[in-house]
């Protein structure tokens, strides 16, 4: 399997990956913002009951689109712990 290659991402996923692994967790991060990154790096399918199924190598979540446009905290740590596992972390600065 290839390491990430956070160099292929767009600057709009740069920019969504970078404010996932904000501190503290920001609050102003949108759904189709993350499910734009999330495509980008793995495999997205959407179930029948709206929650989306993610694939990153060999990594499996489930995430249920928020109430709102914005993703909640708890949902920032989730996708933290998906993707630090799958070897992405904050784009470096520069």
């Amino acid at each position: 399997m290839n390491s990430p290659e956070p160099e292929h991402l767009n600057n709009h996923h740069r920019d969504t990956l970078r404010k996932i692994f904000e501190h503290p967790v920001s609050h102003n991060i949108e759904w189709h913002e993350v499910v734009s990154l999330l495509e980008a790096i793995g495999t997205v399918d959407v179930r029948h009951d709206g929650e989306i199924v993610v694939h990153i190598g060999s990594h499996r979540e489930f995430f249920a689109a928020p109430d709102g446009k914005d993703v909640d905290e708890q949902m920032v740590v989730d996708l933290r712990t998906m993707l630090s596992g799958a070897g992405f972390g904050p784009p470096k600065a520069g």
